[in-house]
């Protein structure tokens, strides 16, 4: 019987290739599926997403704001800022107020780093100055003027004191202070909700599945991982991926599902998201 071939998008990234180590080395059961894998950027898988392209993606969870109406989240593949998250590096430090003057480099208007970048200023996309710049891309627009601070994610978190720069803010941080402790939900995995709910579950056993493997294969899964490991060692790639596929990663649990609820429902009351999100997830 001829295999039903699905598009699976991830960002070139440590901790998404870790993620899916075992499907991309077919060491898990696929169950007459198989999943072409296609790497690119964050902001470019919530662009294509809101288009309905591809039938399984990473997102972040800001951009699930725009798609819910087509897809589900998958129980796993979460991204959780647990006490630290996206951070704000300067060549020197601001104060909240400074950088709300300043221009800042964000890597994307769809990313949950800058939604969490309006929460923490307090402010609306409109009321500050921001450029979009390639989340690689971020150091060299701080180090050559083009902006004055730089909103850094995914690996950056490790390595911005190689650039010489200083951090002025943590939002991972900030968000737990301010919301008893509960992670920053940054990225998702999603399904199209033109399979049945049947389709949906067996692929999302089969990503669980992954995951998993990769977490019991740690070793050979971190090693997999280490092509897509800008400016990182081994030990520094390893300690990235423990950040971003952890417990979480496995199952959001009620924690991890109320803050996605809370990030987005206070979005929408400081009228940052066009509407109230209700969560659908794959059972």
């Amino acid at each position: 019987m001829a295999q039903q071939t699905l598009t699976l998008g991830h960002s070139p990234d440590p901790d998404d290739a870790f993620m899916f180590y075992g499907l991309a080395k077919e060491r898990i059961p696929t169950h007459g599926f198989r999943f072409e894998h296609i790497l690119q950027d964050i902001q470019t898988l919530n662009e294509r997403a809101t288009r309905g392209e591809l039938d399984i993606s990473a997102i972040s969870i800001h951009a699930y704001a725009y798609v819910s109406d087509q897809y589900a989240l998958l129980p796993s593949g979460a991204s959780m800022g647990d006490g630290y998250g996206p951070m704000l590096v300067a060549k020197q430090k601001f104060s909240r107020e400074e950088i709300a003057g300043k221009t800042i480099a964000v890597p994307g208007t769809m990313t949950s780093a800058f939604l969490a970048l309006q929460l923490w200023l307090g402010k609306p996309a409109k009321e500050f100055n921001y450029v979009v710049v390639p989340f690689d891309q971020i150091f060299k627009a701080v180090r050559e003027g083009v902006a004055d601070v730089g909103l850094i994610i995914h690996e950056g978190q490790l390595t911005f004191q190689n650039e010489q720069l200083v951090c002025s803010a943590d939002l991972g941080v900030w968000w737990g202070q301010e919301n008893d402790g509960l992670p920053l939900p940054l990225g998702g995995n999603v399904i199209h909700k033109r399979f049945e709910p049947a389709v949906r579950k067996t692929l999302s056993n089969i990503l669980t599945a992954s995951i998993q493997y990769s977490l019991d294969h740690r070793p050979e899964a971190v090693q997999h991982a280490l092509q897509y490991a800008r400016d990182m060692g081994r030990d520094l790639a390893d300690k990235f991926v423990g950040m971003y596929v952890n417990h979480w990663t496995l199952d959001y649990g009620e924690k991890g599902r109320e803050s996605i609820r809370r990030f987005l429902s206070q979005a929408h009351e400081r009228g940052l998201i066009p509407h109230r999100q209700e969560l659908e997830f794959v059972a």
